[in-house]
């Protein structure tokens, strides 16, 4: 929200403090300030001067030598660039040194050869309007030599981020509170239109009629006739710009600085335009509203609407509707001062994507009780700037709610949890106070406090305490270590199992990527083709943008863009990581959720070196060598799955009867549209499957102390036979002495002259060894005889 301190100013005196001494107030104070703007000048060396003459610059065609009158009594000579002005013209002038926004300090010098001193300036380059093109013209009656921020006000702009429970935050008057008691300054005079102060009647049926109480239970309206509609007053217009609003017109320049002046919300209606009394109701469903912003909305049946006797008026609480908007040519109008609940309010600005500054202040909910206080200032204003007459009585339907009550202070639990010794209950006391408590009654163990109605967020005992906690400042309130010692639990052990994986992949050079839970369909259907991830996709129903669509239901497509924008910025070689959580959509349309780590893998073995040897590309089997070296991953066996256009070499990865997951080769026509220059390859593994292999903490063993033996074998076996079940044998073989077997070598012949085609031979290195004792011959020659004989019996092969 946008805060402007001159503003602030009409309610309290500031003038004691910085910006940024009220900037460390604010953010000490729970209140973050975003961002600090300064408008206008605080230099006074920036005067109205009077160009008298002017002629072209000798050396530059675009460049003008004028003679300005700066009040002095001796004519200035200025070089310009600007071509709007003519002799007579009366424009800002910044002497030597002046510093202007940005830093930017005037000096004495020459433009191609002339003396220039000082500079005729636009009101951009004094940070006070815009860009009209050239010098900002000034009102031919401003006497010369006077300051120019005499004549335009300099002002402050605090950017605040308010947090959603601090609605009485979203007003001027409502932060200058917070101010008076942070600081102890009181706020000036008694404001009458924080009261209500006009008569009040029950409204007539025909008038206004609430038929949906839940959603509207207070709603106010009150007629003025014989307004004249047209451009607000100069300060009027001036609150307005100072925090970014677009003046309209009188009327509604006044309800919007009603809203920003104290945050009541209100719509004027063009009263000739309407067509019966007001009705509160429920839209039909389908029903349909042309709002103010020239957008139309089709509406559903959980939407609050207003309504006359024909038609929408408005989306309550969100935008008016623009057939009975107020125009030039309204004369008499009907205004609204209504209490709209926050969660219907949200639930329809939010699916119809429609977000007002009205909407954004009924969704965190306004003081019901300044509901006719802010009408009557409206009322105030109207007569005076626009005039006419108003009835003499508010019609009123429905009540207030009552949303605040009296809240007890448990005094000793305060001083307990604070711990603060020289905080006394008086102290205490005279914060609450300040912050608009009203203290009903007190003992030495507990006092009870009236809650204003404009602070919705006070309802328990340790509220109040934050309260005070708050003024005093939270840097008062010491530290203490109250923590015990708790036993790991599943959470803790899933966390450290994948930072096991982040470090053991960061280790063999990899970089871990942090892509978006959100993906678009393109991106899904462009990138995914494997059986995991035809799950399907949740898709949003109300999302942000097209490029933000669905929920992921693998982290490979965010792994390839991240991969595409690494290659555009000049990597070759790629090596990504991601753990994240997926989302699948079930056939039931429930959404699963799942742990996932991702990989990829591109570009050369190794890095280039000064040597200037080119290494090979990686290829798949270096990026299964990296599942293997993960924690909890031996004995791994792949799987061939149905290429899909998608991938190659697409293989599910199992341990046993576990699923690991997949992995594949991206199709290099997919490859060529990240800009890939060398084969990508991807893996994606479920968490849950890694922890059940798990085994903790790695383990070490001593180096052997006697040395092994090796043995060769080869043999024949049918083409079909996959290398995962010879592997497999030799890891599941109860032999003592066998700690190692290695596939060294595979021969084909598909002519069949050697071997016939649907055979295969295969040679293997065993490795053993004893750790008590150095092996003999024949203890190596029986275990290797035992081993090739289970070997016949369990695999269809014939030794050579």
């Amino acid at each position: 929200m946008q805060v402007s301190l001159n503003w602030l100013q009409t309610h309290i005196d500031l003038s004691s403090y910085t910006t940024p001494q009220l900037s460390d107030l604010l953010t000490f104070a729970g209140i973050e300030v975003e961002g600090i703007e300064v408008k206008g000048l605080a230099t006074d060396k920036v005067i109205v001067a009077q160009i008298q003459s002017f002629e072209q610059h000798p050396n530059a065609d675009k460049l003008s030598v004028c003679q300005v009158d700066d009040g002095s009594g001796t004519l200035r000579q200025i070089v310009c660039g600007a071509k709007n002005f003519k002799t007579g013209d009366k424009v800002p002038l910044a002497l030597p040194g002046a510093a202007l926004p940005g830093g930017f300090e005037i000096k004495e010098g020459k433009l191609r050869g002339i003396d220039s001193n000082g500079m005729m300036c636009s009101g951009k380059e004094l940070g006070i309007g815009e860009d009209t093109g050239g010098l900002w013209i000034l009102d031919a009656d401003l006497p010369i030599g006077k300051p120019i921020n005499q004549i335009v006000e300099s002002d402050t702009l605090l950017d605040l981020e308010i947090t959603p429970n601090r609605s009485d935050l979203l007003s001027h008057l409502g932060l200058a509170r917070e101010l008076a008691a942070l600081t102890g300054l009181p706020l000036k005079g008694v404001r009458d239109h924080v009261k209500a102060s006009s008569t009040t009647r029950t409204a007539k049926a025909d008038e206004v009629t609430l038929a949906a109480t839940d959603g509207c239970p207070y709603y106010t309206a009150r007629v003025i006739k014989g307004v004249k509609v047209g451009p607000s007053p100069a300060w009027l217009k001036s609150r307005l710009e100072s925090i970014g609003l677009r003046p309209i017109n009188n009327i509604v320049d006044i309800t919007n600085y009603v809203m920003m002046e104290m945050g009541q919300s209100l719509h004027a209606f063009d009263l000739d335009k309407l067509s019966g009394g007001i009705v509160v109701r429920r839209a039909n469903e389908g029903e349909k509203i042309l709002a103010l912003d020239g957008q139309e909305y089709a509406l559903l049946a959980e939407d609050l609407i207003i309504v006359d006797h024909q038609r929408p008026l408005a989306i309550a609480g969100v935008m008016g509707g623009e057939e009975t908007g107020v125009i030039e040519g309204t004369t008499n109008i009907l205004l609204e001062s209504a209490y709209f609940t926050p969660s219907g309010v949200r639930r329809t600005s939010r699916r119809l994507s429609l977000h007002s500054d009205s909407s954004y202040r009924f969704e965190r909910g306004m003081d019901p009780k300044q509901v006719q206080g802010g009408s009557d200032l409206a009322i105030k204003l109207i007569l005076e700037i626009a005039g006419g007459v108003a009835e003499p009585e508010l019609r009123v339907a429905g009540e207030a709610p009552a949303l605040v009550s009296t809240v007890e202070l448990d005094e000793v639990r305060t001083h307990r949890l604070l711990g603060i010794p020289t905080l006394t209950t008086g102290d205490a006391h005279d914060i609450l106070e300040k912050l608009g408590l009203i203290k009903q009654s007190a003992n030495a163990e507990k006092s009870l406090w009236t809650i204003p109605s404009y602070r919705l967020d006070l309802h328990r005992s340790v509220d109040l305490v934050e309260e005070v906690a708050r003024v005093i400042g939270l840097d008062r309130v010491p530290s203490k270590f109250n923590a015990t010692f708790a036993s790991g639990d599943a959470t803790d052990r899933h966390y450290d199992h994948a930072m096991q994986l982040r470090q053991a992949l960061v280790n063999r050079g990899y970089n871990e990527a942090q892509t978006l839970r959100l993906i678009s369909t393109p991106q899904i259907e462009d990138a995914l083709g494997n059986p995991l991830a035809q799950a399907g996709a949740a898709m949003l129903k109300n999302p942000l943008s097209e490029d933000l669509t669905a929920l992921r239901p693998s982290l490979i497509p965010g792994l390839l863009a991240s991969a595409a924008l690494n290659i555009r910025q000049g990597a070759s070689r790629l090596r990504l990581f991601e753990v994240g959580r997926v989302f699948l959509k079930m056939p039931n349309g429930m959404v699963r959720e799942e742990e996932r780590l991702a990989i990829l893998l591109s570009g050369p073995v190794s890095p280039s070196s000064w040597h200037g040897r080119v290494t090979a590309a990686a290829d798949v089997f270096d990026l299964r060598g990296v599942v293997e070296s993960l924690p909890g991953v031996s004995a791994l066996e792949t799987k061939a799955l149905k290429d899909n256009g998608t991938f190659l070499m697409h293989s599910e990865l199992k341990i046993g009867n576990r699923v690991l997951g997949w992995i594949a080769q991206v199709h290099p026509a997919r490859a060529r549209q990240i800009d890939a220059r060398q084969p990508v390859y991807v893996v994606e593994l479920l968490l849950s499957a890694l922890r059940q292999g798990s085994t903790g903490p790695a383990k070490f063993t001593d180096l052997p102390r006697f040395p092994g033996m090796t043995r060769d074998v080869a043999f024949e076996l049918p083409a079909d036979v996959s290398h995962s079940k010879v592997s497999a044998f030799f890891a599941s073989i109860k032999e003592p002495l066998l700690i190692k077997s290695e596939l060294f070598d595979v021969f084909t012949d598909p002519t069949g002259t050697k071997l016939p085609v649907d055979r295969k031979s295969t040679a293997w290195t065993l490795t053993y060894r004893n750790s008590e004792k150095t092996l003999e011959t024949a203890e190596v020659e029986a275990a290797h005889a035992r081993i090739l004989a289970a070997l016949q019996k369990a695999l269809p092969v014939t030794i050579r």
